[in-house]
């Protein structure tokens, strides 16, 4: 049977993700490089049981093709959550361009922006996204 998805659903499981985020960040603060965050943030996702795809690499649809455009998506959650993460000092607006790109080609309804360099990773280290696929989804 296929699980449903829900708003309340995408909302505990982001609930799951920011928490794992913000245990790397506590262990290890801000100044690492990304690759040492998406090890740790790897590791703690797998000790919460928590399904995910890694390095996913996302296939552009064109037409009657399937392109490679070499887009890959850091973490791909339980089918149905983007999350992307970086370690930067300073957001910039193509980082939102890039979570959306892969909602948007992953048709899926939400995706999260975490960046593990900065001081209080809740406040200021992430950012939610949601799009027309997540307003249509039932609240329970």
């Amino acid at each position: 049977m296929d699980k449903v998805i829900s708003k309340k659903y995408l909302d505990e499981l982001t609930y799951k993700v920011i928490g794992a985020a913000i245990e790397v960040h506590k262990e290890l603060g801000p100044g690492l490089l990304e690759s040492v965050y998406q090890r740790c943030f790897f590791e703690e996702l797998r000790m919460r049981n928590v399904y995910f795809k890694s390095q996913l690499i996302i296939p552009i649809k064109y037409k009657q093709l399937e392109l490679d455009a070499e887009l890959r998506c850091d973490f791909f959650v339980d089918d149905c959550l983007v999350v992307e993460i970086k370690a930067v000092d300073a957001m910039i607006p193509v980082y939102d361009a890039q979570v959306m790109t892969y909602m948007k080609l992953l048709k899926v309804p939400k995706g999260i922006l975490i960046n593990f360099n900065v001081y209080n990773l809740f406040k200021e280290g992430q950012k939610t996204f949601v799009n027309e696929l997540f307003r249509s989804l039932p609240e329970e």
